[in-house]
């Protein structure tokens, strides 16, 4: 599988994108930070959510510890949200991250790598997202991209991955596989239900079986609820 996934065809990236920083505008070429191969991970944070997603703040508790390890293998990892930089950079002081983690806000990257979803697409069921097309119960999907550079300096899409795909990325879940009773998600109606966001577990922790996905409440007070596999 591994050596299919590398044989995969390239796919040039035409577009321009521009991603907000600490240190300004940026392009998807600058995020690879002088290496050649670059992994992106699309984070569910919306415009207007209060916070990160629980289940994808659980996937990035796994990245700091990998920087130093990639960056010697002539790869970098960055993070990408369409969250405003304001709103992501405030979420991760929270949560004690030093992954990079950019915003795509005014860009359309997270619409073109099927991430997003407009509420217009939501609303038909076309909602494009892990190769097909549907119904999806948030206005963001989680997901990974990957990306290169050749000798000549273009850069390349080669590979993308979503929903459970992403599972790849978080080893608490291979310790768990190592254990009697796994992973136990079997029977929850949402498989992370159990996640909080690491600040969040306390002693009377507990997780409801019933509890659907609860996308993060919006700024403004409202919130989305449904079931997903982020």
């Amino acid at each position: 599988m591994t050596r299919q996934r590398r044989a995969l065809p390239w796919e040039k990236v035409e577009k321009r994108y521009e991603f907000d920083s600490a240190s300004g505008k940026v392009a998807l070429a600058d995020l690879f930070n002088g290496r050649n191969q670059l992994i992106v991970y699309h984070f569910m944070f919306g415009p207007d959510w209060q916070e990160g997603c629980p289940s994808c703040s659980f996937v990035s508790d796994h990245f700091d510890g990998t920087l130093i390890h990639l960056t010697n293998r002539d790869t970098t990892l960055a993070v990408i949200s369409r969250a405003p930089y304001a709103q992501i950079e405030a979420f991760k002081k929270r949560m004690g991250w030093n992954f990079p983690w950019v915003s795509s806000f005014a860009s359309d990257f997270n619409f073109d790598y099927h991430v997003s979803f407009t509420p217009e697409d939501r609303a038909s069921g076309k909602a494009e997202y892990n190769y097909a097309v549907g119904e999806f119960p948030s206005e963001e999907g989680p997901g990974f991209s990957v990306f290169a550079k050749d000798t000549a300096g273009e850069v390349f899409h080669t590979f993308s991955s979503f929903g459970r795909g992403v599972d790849i990325l978080m080893g608490t879940y291979n310790f768990l596989d190592l254990v009697p009773q796994g992973r136990d998600e079997d029977g929850l109606a949402h498989s992370m239900a159990w996640v909080r966001h690491h600040d969040r577990y306390t002693e009377d922790y507990f997780v409801d079986p019933t509890q659907k996905y609860v996308q993060p409440k919006k700024t403004g007070g409202s919130c989305c609820s449904g079931e997903s596999d982020s």
